[in-house]
């Protein structure tokens, strides 16, 4: 059940401290951008996080994510698709997202800025990137990474707006930080290599339990869930 007030207090707490780590990296925490992870929740959860004057939400599965949207059309809010999408069902995500952190691959982003003309939509795009090569993650690896810059050059209505990262998955969040700094590492090589910076100007990486050491190191977006709505009943 949910308990709103515990979703009130950790949400300022995630604030808080996402304020704290831009200070001690001496960044303006105004640049960081906290998006809530709301898969699994209702859309009570994401209500009153929204009341809290959260805006950005975060969610994997584009059924879920419908549901929600029509359940809140009176707020003001931002989706953004954190999960896993496929070429196939890329008109239905352009509907219903405003951002997709999971591009991969040149033909998923061509197809999403094909589906993007056609509704008459502007959305925008970060590539996510396998650094650490899992072979049960998703992204792109470093070297395929030129061709999708170049086809973000020929895109529309679709616009690349930076890069997202996965890290291992660690017990030690300390140790989440070589993989953020590699991000940004490469965020810089990309830019020396002539990627316009207007593609390069978000590095969305941390979550619950790296998302300070992230902001550390460069996040401009941080993707948060269970330290705000607590821990999933349900398997995801």
């Amino acid at each position: 059940m949910l308990d709103p007030a515990a979703v009130r207090a950790r949400l300022a707490d995630v604030r808080e401290r996402i304020a704290r780590a831009a200070a001690r990296a001496g960044r303006d925490p105004s640049g960081i951008r906290l998006i809530a992870i709301s898969k699994t929740f209702g859309a009570d959860a994401v209500r009153t996080a929204a009341l809290e004057g959260q805006v950005d939400f975060g969610e994997n599965k584009l059924q879920e994510a419908q549901q929600k949207r029509q359940d809140l059309s009176d707020l003001p809010l931002k989706w953004h698709l954190v999960g896993h999408l496929q070429s196939n069902k890329a008109r239905k995500a352009v509907a219903e997202f405003d951002v997709i952190h999971s591009i991969d691959s040149v033909s998923l982003l061509e197809k999403i800025d094909e589906a993007a003309a056609a509704l008459h939509r502007r959305i925008e795009l970060l590539v996510q990137v396998d650094l650490a090569g899992e072979a049960t993650k998703h992204g792109a690896r470093e070297e395929e990474l030129g061709p999708i810059f170049e086809a973000a050059r020929r895109a529309t209505s679709a616009r690349v707006v930076g890069l997202m990262l996965l890290p291992p998955a660690v017990d030690d969040p300390e140790a989440a930080r070589t993989w953020f700094r590699r991000l940004r590492a490469l965020r810089d090589t990309l830019q020396v290599e002539g990627v316009p910076a207007n593609m390069l100007s978000e590095l969305s990486m941390g979550m619950s339990h790296d998302y300070e050491i992230a902001v550390e190191e460069g996040a401009t977006c941080v993707r948060v869930g269970t330290a705000i709505f607590g821990r999933r009943s349900s398997a995801v």
